[in-house]
C-alpha cells in the first residue's frame, strides 16, 4: 500500500509508532519507509512530538492506597492457590484412622479460601479496569487539546539528516520548531527561518533562539503555497527580510500541507 495515497492510514500508523503499539515486522517496515520518504518521517516526528508534549504536561502523582491494597490481595490470592496445590498433593497419601474428618475440614477451609481468592481477584480486576478506563480518558482529553497541525516540514542538512521539525497551527497562528539534530550555533550567531515562495525572493519568518523547542508567530498567509522552508546561519539577531539570507543555508526541506 502506498501510504502517501492513504493519509488516514499513515496518521494511524504514525500514532501507533509513537505510542509503542506498532510492533514487530509492521514497526520495522514503517521505520524503513520513514527513512526513505520525507512525508512518512514527518508524520512520525509529529506524533512523537505530541506524545512527548503530553509527558511534559503530566504531573507526578503517587499511587492511591487502593492500588497497594489490590497488589496485596493478588499476592495473598497467589499464596492461597499454592496452599490449595499443597493440600491436593498431601491428599494422595493413605489416610490414618480418623484422617477423613481432618481432610474434610481441610478441604472445607481450602474451598473457602479459594472462594475468597476468586472474589478478591474479581474485585481487583474490576478496580484495575476502572483505573485504566480513567487513564485512557485523561490521555484522550489531552490528545484532543493538542494543536491542530495543518502544515509540517522536516528540514534536513546537506547529509540528508533530519535537523529541524517545523509545524504550523492555524488556530493559534504559530510555527513550532523542534531541533531533532545535534547542531548548535555559536553565541555570536543566530539561525533564521526563511520561506522560499515559488516566485519572488526569500521571506524571513523569524529568528530562532537557542532553545530546542520554540514558537514563532505567523499567519496562514505566510506559509500558504510556500513549497520550501530553509534555515540560514546569520549574525546575532538575524538580518532584515529584504536582504535575504546572507550566511550559509544549513537546513532545507519541503513544506507539506496535511490533508487529514
Amino acid at each position: 500500500m502506498n501510504l502517501l495515497q492513504h493519509p488516514e492510514v499513515l496518521d494511524k500508523l504514525a500514532a501507533a509508532h509513537a505510542l509503542g503499539t506498532l510492533r514487530g515486522g509492521a514497526r520495522r517496515r514503517f521505520e524503513a519507509m520513514a527513512r526513505e520518504q520525507a512525508p512518512v518521517r514527518a508524520a512520525a516526528l509529529v506524533w512523537h512530538s505530541r506524545v512527548a508534549s503530553m509527558n511534559e504536561l503530566q504531573t507526578p502523582s503517587q499511587p492511591a492506597p487502593a492500588v497497594w491494597t489490590r497488589i496485596e490481595n493478588l499476592v495473598r490470592a497467589e499464596g492461597e492457590q499454592q496452599a490449595m496445590a499443597a493440600a491436593r498433593a498431601t491428599s494422595t497419601k493413605p489416610p490414618r484412622q480418623g484422617g477423613w474428618l481432618r481432610s474434610l475440614a481441610l478441604w472445607r477451609g481450602v474451598s473457602a479460601a479459594g472462594a475468597l481468592a476468586t472474589v478478591l481477584a474479581v474485585v481487583t480486576a474490576v478496580g484495575l479496569r476502572e483505573d485504566m478506563g480513567a487513564r485512557i480518558g485523561e490521555l484522550q482529553a489531552k490528545l484532543d487539546a493538542t494543536p491542530a497541525i495543518e502544515y509540517v516540514a522536516v528540514l534536513n542538512d546537506d547529509q540528508a539528516s533530519a535537523s529541524m521539525l517545523v509545524t504550523f497551527d492555524p488556530k493559534s497562528r504559530k510555527l513550532t520548531l523542534q531541533r531533532v539534530g545535534g547542531f548548535q550555533e555559536a553565541s555570536d550567531k543566530s539561525l533564521q527561518l526563511w520561506a522560499l515562495p515559488p516566485s519572488g525572493g526569500p521571506r524571513s519568518l523569524g529568528v530562532l533562539s537557542q532553545e530546542r523547542l520554540l514558537q514563532l508567530a505567523a499567519g496562514e498567509a505566510d506559509v500558504r503555497e510556500v513549497p520550501t522552508l530553509a534555515i540560514s546561519l546569520e549574525p546575532k539577531g538575524g538580518v532584515p527580510s529584504e536582504r535575504g539570507p546572507t550566511g550559509p543555508v544549513l537546513f532545507k526541506g519541503a513544506l507539506i500541507q496535511k490533508m487529514i
